[in-house]
C-alpha cells in the first residue's frame, strides 16, 4: 500500500491555511435543494445514495466515500451537501487545484472532526502527491509526517479522525485508478428532463417569491440544456424582464419575449452558439475547419470552444466533430434557415 511522507515544516506552514466552509457559499448556493426530499430528479442515484446514509446512520457510523461525476451543474456540489445534511454533520469544501502540496491535504485532514465530511470539487485535477496522501487516509484514517531533515529525520504516524471523502468531478476517466477505486459509492449524474427541469423551476420560483405559470417553467426548462444551473440562470433573467414590465407573475409570453430578449432561441442557443453554426455553415460550409482556426474566427479560446459549447452542439446533432475537424450538419443548417450544400 502506498504511504505518502510529509515533512512537518511543510505541514506546520500549511496547518493555518483558509479551507472554505458551507456558509462561504449560503449566497451562491441559495437555490441549492438542501434535503433529500428537495432534490430532484437522478431518481436512481438519489434511492441508492438514500440506502447508503440510512445504513450509516443505522449503524453510528461514517458512510463510505463517495464519488460523483457527471457534467457541469447538474447537482455534484448540492449532493455533497445533502450527504452532510442527512448525516447531522458539518462539511468542509476545498477544490483539487487548490491542494497543489501535500502540507494542503495534511492541513485539512487533520483539522477535520468526528465524522465530518470533506467535499472536493474537480478532484480529478489533484496532483499525484496529493493523491498518494489520501490514500492511507481514505483507506486507514493515518497519515505519515516526517519530523526533521537529512539523516535524523524520522517518521511519525497521525491517526485521523473518521470521516467521509466526497468527491465531484466533470472527468471520470481522468481520475487516477487507484484513488477512483477507493471509493465505495460512485453516483454519475446525468442530464435532466424537461418535465423535471420544469420542476426545479417552479421550486426556484417560490424562493424567489415569484409567480411562473406551468407553461412558462415547460418553456424555460425547454431552452435550459438539461441543466438545472441553466435552469435557474434563465429563471433569475426571466425574473428581472417580468419585474421590469411590472409583472408579477411570469407568464408563457414574458417568458419567451425575455428569453429572446437574452439571445436564447428554440434549442437553448445562445449568442456564441450561433457564431459557431453561423461560422461552420457560412465561411465553412464545404470543409470541416480545426478547432485553433474556429476559436480564432469566433474571438474564444480552443479550450473554450472544447469545453463549453461544443459538448451541447454534438449532443443535438448540430455539428459534427472528426479527425479533419469540425462541420455543421443539416440540422444546423435548418435552425439558421440556411439551404445544406449540395457537396
Amino acid at each position: 500500500m502506498s504511504r505518502k511522507e510529509i515533512n512537518v515544516d511543510e505541514f506546520v506552514v500549511h496547518m493555518a491555511s483558509p479551507v472554505a466552509n458551507s456558509t462561504d457559499r449560503a449566497s451562491e448556493g441559495s437555490l441549492r435543494p438542501t434535503d433529500m426530499g428537495q432534490f430532484i430528479g437522478q431518481t436512481e442515484l438519489v434511492n441508492h445514495l438514500s440506502i447508503v446514509l440510512q445504513s450509516a446512520r443505522a449503524r453510528n457510523q461514517p458512510p463510505d466515500h463517495i464519488l460523483f461525476s457527471g457534467p457541469p451543474g447538474l447537482g455534484k456540489t448540492s449532493l455533497a451537501g445533502i450527504v452532510a445534511a442527512e448525516l447531522g454533520v458539518s462539511m468542509r469544501i476545498t477544490s483539487g487545484p487548490v491542494l497543489t502540496r501535500p502540507g494542503d491535504v495534511a492541513a485539512l485532514l487533520t483539522d477535520l472532526s468526528e465524522h465530518e465530511v470533506l467535499f472536493i470539487d474537480e478532484i480529478h485535477r489533484l496532483s499525484r502527491t496529493v493523491e498518494e496522501v489520501l490514500y492511507p487516509a481514505m483507506e486507514d484514517r493515518r497519515l505519515d509526517v516526517m519530523i526533521g531533515r537529512g539523516p535524523s529525520a524520522r517518521s511519525i504516524r497521525l491517526e485521523l479522525p473518521h470521516f467521509t471523502l466526497v468527491g465531484a468531478t466533470t472527468r471520470t476517466g481522468l481520475v487516477a485508478a487507484p484513488l477512483r477505486d477507493r471509493f465505495g459509492f460512485i453516483g454519475k449524474l446525468d442530464f435532466y428532463t424537461v418535465p423535471e427541469l420544469a420542476q426545479v423551476i417552479e421550486r426556484s420560483a417560490k424562493i424567489l417569491e415569484i409567480g411562473v405559470a406551468t407553461d412558462a417553467a415547460v418553456l424555460i426548462a425547454s431552452r435550459s440544456r438539461g441543466t438545472p444551473r441553466i435552469a435557474n440562470r434563465l429563471l433569475r433573467r426571466v425574473r428581472d424582464f417580468a419585474n421590469v414590465h411590472q409583472q408579477t407573475q411570469i407568464d408563457v409570453e414574458s417568458a419567451r419575449n425575455a428569453l429572446t430578449t437574452f439571445g436564447i432561441d428554440e434549442l437553448g442557443l445562445d449568442k456564441v452558439d450561433r457564431r459557431i453554426l453561423e461560422v461552420l455553415c457560412d465561411q465553412f460550409a464545404t470543409q470541416p475547419v480545426g478547432v485553433s482556426t474556429l476559436s480564432h474566427v469566433i474571438g474564444e479560446e480552443p479550450h473554450t470552444v472544447e469545453e463549453s459549447y461544443e459538448p451541447f452542439l454534438l449532443r443535438e446533432g448540430l455539428l459534427a466533430r472528426s479527425n479533419r475537424g469540425r462541420v455543421a450538419t443539416e440540422k444546423a443548417y435548418r435552425h439558421l434557415g440556411k439551404t445544406p450544400p449540395s457537396i
